[in-house]
């Protein structure tokens, strides 16, 4: 079975919404971690603090065929088109080990 890693980074807020629509669409789980990144547009700051939206990045790796989908998804829930609502994209899987408790989850879904 080939794999795809998506990998989202999101406003924090949106993070639990877009894994549960991700989690519909056929991904068995997340891994979430907490980030801090930088654009072209630097966050605001007020008194010298830096006000900055916290961030988070999902990472879901998914049998291939159904990876389009679940992006379609994830881009969808997370309002992506909106400028700041954050980013996705999938990158191939050489690899894989420990999955042993999800496989026949994700073979019955094929």
């Amino acid at each position: 079975m080939q794999f795809h890693m998506i990998f989202t980074i999101c406003p924090a807020d949106n993070a639990q919404e877009i894994v549960d629509a991700a989690k519909k669409a056929g991904s068995t789980g997340a891994t979430i971690l907490s980030v801090r990144g930088t654009g072209h547009k630097e966050a605001k700051t007020f008194f010298g603090l830096t006000l900055d939206r916290p961030q988070e990045a999902l990472i879901m790796l998914v049998p291939k065929p159904n990876s389009e989908q679940i992006m379609s998804v994830i881009y969808n829930a997370g309002a992506m088109k909106e400028p700041g609502n954050g980013i996705c994209f999938a990158l191939p899987v050489e690899a894989v080990m420990g999955l042993e408790s999800q496989l026949s989850i994700m073979e019955n879904e094929d």
